[in-house]
């Protein structure tokens, strides 16, 4: 079938791309790659993929796109699901024979719910969902494909068995042609990223066990299944000698580092490559093994540092302890290895004085660049569980992530520390870590040394305020 992978229109700057580890609208404007959507894209001969909200596609001009298409696959989640929904309304009343259906952790959670939700929706895809994707676009019959849940034509509901876990990640093709075929890689900007840049996954699943995060929990699992050194570093070949724009890759596995002696190999051979690439990381990585990558052309780290309280970290099983990441950002110091840090205010056990703590420990760390979310508790996650019983959600039990803004909303709230109280630490978390003499100097120098570095900061500066000044709103 003539096969359209899409991210659906949203809120003007809106990041839901089946990349992006939580979708709203963040501080600076920023989206990351649909990788997942590019994956069954590049199983789908003469199938295209489109990122509406990062190539600023107005709604009617998506539905004008998608309208020739026999098949629409759009990646949804729970933030963006009621709009994407409204989208593939707008489509089916334009193109009635049209088959819609999609795919992320929204769905691959909640199938039933999702199919009842609208007739416009078709089928759903769970699990791991590549090759369900080209099952489909391959004709066969809706019966036979695994991880498939759709709609009979009386209207009841079908879930058909699991599809197995992807063992042989080899078997995936590259999703670097799709971006250079499909995306505009301009339009991909992250605030701690050299621009453009481009992202992969090496691997899928995650063998931590933190308690909010979405993939894992949802789609991943908590193994960590690689791709081969070599399968790797071809792609990162193919995107070094096709695609002579991009200036960094951002390898976007949730730990990266997990497999030590693996990331020193694959470091090895981006050395030779003569490659700048950073990566996702745990703040436990060894000295030695952080050596390798910084001389084989790592620039940056994105390590999730969570919070600054050690009770929080074991309540949240994040395998880690404040000793441990104040090690780790020492040795990132020494070696020149910058650090994108990310925190996360209203986790359980979270107070006013934990609230302090955290921001303190971020500013004696000192990561280069932070963000700070809100405890999001995703549907599939333990933190959803254990926010619906323990009475942390409104009255209603109604998960609101995303506010009328399309900006992240305080969901969780505690009878000794409410909503609010959270959501305006975020506030104060950026205003005590930025608004510093050392870190201002420290952004300053940064821009003294390149025009280019000059302007960006200067746009982000604009945007972060913006950014403050709507949340006050």
């Amino acid at each position: 079938m003539k096969t359209l992978f899409l991210q659906a229109p949203s809120y003007d700057g809106f990041d839901g791309g089946a990349g992006s580890r939580f979708q709203t609208k963040r501080e600076i404007r920023s989206f990351w790659y649909p990788t997942w959507l590019a994956q069954p894209a590049a199983m789908v001969p003469d199938s295209r993929l489109v990122d509406a909200p990062a190539d600023g596609l107005s709604l009617e001009a998506t539905l004008d796109i998608a309208e020739p298409y026999e098949l629409v696959i759009i990646h949804t989640s729970s933030p963006s699901f009621p709009s994407d929904i409204q989208f593939a309304e707008h489509l089916k009343r334009r193109k009635p024979a049209i088959l819609i259906g999609m795919v992320g952790a929204k769905v691959a959670v909640d199938p039933h719910g999702s199919l009842t939700a609208s007739d416009a929706l078709d089928f759903v895809c769970r699990e791991e969902f590549d090759f369900t994707c080209r099952d489909i676009a391959q004709g066969l019959p809706f019966a036979s494909i695994l991880g498939l849940s759709y709609r009979l034509p009386d209207g009841a509901i079908m879930h058909n068995d699991a599809r197995p876990i992807l063992e042989d990640m080899d078997q995936l093709p590259f999703v670097a042609p799709v971006y250079k075929r499909d995306l505009t890689t301009r339009n991909y900007f992250s605030g701690y990223l050299k621009h453009p840049y481009v992202s992969l996954y090496t691997g899928r699943g995650c063998k931590s066990r933190c308690t909010f995060c979405l993939w894992p929990h949802t789609v991943g699992g908590h193994r960590y299944r690689t791709r081969s050194v070599e399968n790797v570093l071809e792609e990162v070949k193919w995107i070094r000698d096709n695609m002579p724009e991009v200036k960094e890759i951002m390898f976007d596995d949730d730990t990266f580092t997990d497999l030590r002696p693996r990331a020193e190999e694959i470091a090895r051979g981006l050395g030779k490559l003569g490659v700048t690439w950073s990566c996702n990381a745990k703040a436990n990585v060894p000295y030695s093994t952080l050596k390798v990558m910084k001389e084989n052309g790592l620039r940056l780290l994105l390590v999730g540092y969570e919070s600054g309280d050690d009770q929080i970290l074991v309540n949240v099983k994040k395998g880690l302890r404040t000793d441990m990441a104040r090690r780790f950002s020492d040795d990132c110091r020494k070696l020149g290895i910058k650090i994108h840090g990310t925190f996360i205010l209203g986790l359980p056990g979270e107070t006013h004085e934990t609230i302090k703590k955290t921001i303190q420990y971020a500013k004696e760390i000192n990561p280069h660049t932070i963000q700070v979310s809100l405890a999001a508790p995703y549907p599939g996650t333990v933190l959803h569980k254990q926010a619906v019983e323990n009475g942390w959600l409104n009255d209603s039990k109604v998960i609101t992530l995303l506010n009328d803004s399309g900006t992240q909303a305080s969901t969780i709230g505690y009878p000794h520390l409410s909503r609010e109280e959270i959501y305006l630490g975020v506030e104060e978390f950026y205003k005590r870590f930025y608004f510093r003499p050392s870190k201002i100097w420290e952004i300053v120098r940064e821009m003294l040394m390149s025009w280019d570095m000059m302007k960006r900061r200067l746009q982000e500066g604009v945007e972060f305020f913006r950014f403050l000044r709507a949340r006050k709103a």
